[in-house]
């Protein structure tokens, strides 16, 4: 295979806007991209400084030749990339995953036009508004149409020839009042044509000045005493300020914006388009961009804004963005809001692509667990400045009762899930009284020392129940075994969750939201509740103990091994002398009973 020399590819590419197109040994397109500077842009993949993403190099591995167009200006770049992607589909461009087919509401290109809806678009001169990415909302639009503004839904042939020779007759839509027959002249084409009019204004968004052409033909009806005809136009204001009302987000003074929001990870990212017409969202959708190389989140907005602009020919002068996007152009003007109205819709606009976002990746997780676990360890070990995914977690607690009865606890989670079959508890050996400080350095020496000694495989991250003393004592014995270099250890305080590193005197918050602190207090709940477990069944052991030793000839050995036999105090009580006398001796029998109260046969 021939290695290909880019530098004499670069010395034919201007330092003009345009795009760029990558070919492998087959000839085979691979990559399409749009620049400023042809010439920078290209170049900038052979740079080693600047090519340090593992997927990018791939692309440059397998790149045999390059062809560009150069055109007038960054914008015409912007939209000529975006066709053709859409057309070629290149291996290592952006998914634009929308296989959908979005309906349109059409005003039919006829006379007296008919309004209905459609997935398919003929270019016969008839209007299309949309496309509706929510079939619910272009319903309800759809209904209150039907309501305020009767018209026909036949097909028939109503040309001014056809209804003068009296061709047709009114169906049961006119006698419903759901059409004013139009076939046989009962309503003029310039009235018809006038409600045609409004609708269209309503479907774009300019349903303020309905209203007020509304109020004024109100007011003069009321002033003919047309009572009549003036509460059939008070039923459709009504109807039309209701649906205002419902649809009105912001101050209608915003006419006529785009408003886009992203949210991305490493290998999805996702575009929310609103439009915008007088304060009102006319038409919104969200769509996914499956990635392919390394694209930053401003390559992927600006590709959603050319598609979603292109497919809803859109021509709005104003974009709203939540950051700034480096493409100059005199006709569009970028707004990064920080406040006000406009903040509010980029606000709407952020909260619906979370939203999808979250709905897409919890399918993708249902139909897909290990998605789930990769993505979740993935952001673990971001979050906690790992180097390696913590697919084996340890959390260690301590558990004491007024200096007695002292235990500590280790619950496992393996790829971020209890592996309960390997909790394990110690009973404290070598601490006298309540020391939860050195309570902390045995158990962790006694766990990794026996892991060690049998060849275990450490976790990649231990969490130790409790501030910076408990932490610092789990570290030193981990110092003591060798091993304090070779795992993350953090420690997690109750009072306000902060998460504690060694040698750190600041303590680390995360979201309280955050998918890693909720793994995180998982864990510690789960060694808290392990561990009290534990240690409430050897206090009560060693009370039941204590209160049979109380028996005159009864010690400690003794007692355990009535426990043992009987399980209970309460069985010891009620046990008879025979009974008695399968673990004791006769004298031992004999106080037993007299302490209990019973007599002793002999």
């Amino acid at each position: 295979m021939n290695k290909f020399d880019y530098r004499d590819a670069l010395k034919n590419i201007p330092h003009k806007p345009g795009i760029y197109q990558f070919w492998d040994d087959e000839k085979e397109l691979i990559y399409i991209g749009k620049a400023k500077d042809l010439r920078n842009r290209v170049g900038s993949y052979f740079n080693k400084d600047y090519n340090v993403n593992a997927k990018t190099r791939v692309l440059v591995s397998k790149i045999r030749n390059i062809t560009f167009t150069i055109v007038d200006t960054e914008v015409d770049a912007w939209l000529l990339e975006n066709s053709l992607i859409k057309k070629h589909q290149p291996r290592y461009n952006v998914l634009l995953k929308d296989d959908k087919t979005y309906p349109w509401i059409i005003i039919k290109n006829e006379n007296y036009p008919r309004i209905f809806w459609t997935r398919r678009i003929i270019r016969d001169g008839s209007k299309y508004l949309g496309p509706y990415a929510s079939v619910s909302m272009m319903h309800n639009i759809l209904e209150l149409i039907k309501e305020t503004y009767p018209l026909r839904t036949c097909n028939l042939p109503l040309t001014r020839a056809n209804i003068e020779k009296g061709k047709f007759k009114v169906c049961l839509e006119y006698q419903l009042g759901n059409c004013k027959g139009p076939c046989q002249d009962f309503q003029t084409e310039d009235d018809y044509s006038n409600n045609i009019e409004e609708i269209t204004d309503i479907l774009t968004g300019k349903i303020g000045g309905v209203l007020r052409n509304l109020k004024g033909d109100m007011e003069k009806a009321v002033k003919e005493m047309n009572f009549e005809y003036a509460h059939r136009l008070k039923r459709k204001f009504e109807l039309l300020e209701n649906y205002q009302s419902k649809s009105t987000v912001v101050n209608s003074s915003i006419t006529d914006v785009d408003v886009f929001s992203i949210a991305s990870d490493e290998k999805l990212a996702f575009v929310n388009y609103l439009k915008v017409m007088n304060g009102t969202i006319i038409q919104t959708q969200t769509i996914e961009l499956k990635k392919r190389l390394d694209e930053s989140d401003e390559d992927l907005l600006t590709l959603a804004i050319t598609e979603f602009r292109s497919r809803y020919e859109s021509h709005s002068k104003e974009i709203i963005v939540p950051f700034d996007i480096d493409l100059e152009d005199a006709a569009i003007k970028f707004t990064v809001p920080k406040l006000g109205e406009k903040r509010k819709l980029l606000d709407l606009s952020e909260k619906n692509v979370r939203f999808f976002r979250k709905e897409k990746i919890d399918q993708y997780e249902k139909l897909n667990p290990e998605i789930r676990t990769e993505r979740l360890l993935t952001q673990m070990m971001k979050d906690l400045r790992m180097n390696v995914l913590p697919r084996h977690i340890e959390c260690f607690d301590n558990s004491n009762f007024q200096g007695k009865y002292p235990v500590s606890a280790i619950v496992v989670f393996r790829d971020g899930k209890p592996s309960k079959k390997d909790y394990r508890h110690f009973n404290v050996k070598t601490v006298e009284g309540p020391d939860d400080f050195a309570t902390m350095e045995e158990a962790v020496q006694r766990r990794y020392r026996r892991m060690l000694d049998e060849g275990g495989e450490l976790p990649q991250l231990i969490v130790i129940d409790g501030g910076k003393g408990q932490l610092s004592s789990a570290v030193k014995s981990l110092k003591l075994l060798g091993i304090d270099k070779k795992v993350t250890v953090i420690g997690i305080a109750k009072r306000l969750e902060e998460l504690f590193y060694p040698g750190d005197q600041y303590p680390m918050y995360l979201d309280k939201k955050s998918e890693t602190l909720k793994v995180i207090q998982h864990l510690r709940d789960e060694a808290h509740r392990f561990g009290i477990t534990f240690h409430r069944k050897k206090r009560d052991k060693g009370t039941l103990v204590t209160e049979l030793e109380l028996i005159e000839g009864i010690g400690k050995t003794t007692a355990e091994k009535l426990l043992k036999y009987f399980k209970s105090v309460k069985k010891v009580r009620a046990a008879t002398e025979e009974e008695l006398m399968e673990v004791v001796n006769t004298k031992q029998a004999k106080a037993i009973l007299a302490y209990f109260g019973q007599s002793f046969v002999a």
